[in-house]
């Protein structure tokens, strides 16, 4: 596997690549978002909101994401 494919690669195995992890953060509050492999999602502590991720593209708006308990 070359280094262009494991990003598709890593999306159909249901993982995110770490890079963009890297660079996302909340919308709302520019905080670091914690990768939920199990759940799919992205959650920020600060907004207590977990954004979903559909086929490897993570969904960043507060309108699709979940409340957190």
């Amino acid at each position: 596997m070359t280094d262009e494919t494991a990003p598709v690669e890593d999306r159909r195995r249901g993982r995110l690549d770490p890079r963009l992890l890297e660079l996302l953060v909340c919308p709302l509050t520019r905080t670091t978002l914690e990768y939920d492999v199990e759940r799919q999602e992205l959650v920020s502590r600060a907004a207590r909101l977990a954004y979903p991720i559909r086929d490897g593209i993570p969904i960043m708006l507060a309108d699709e994401a979940r409340q957190l308990d």
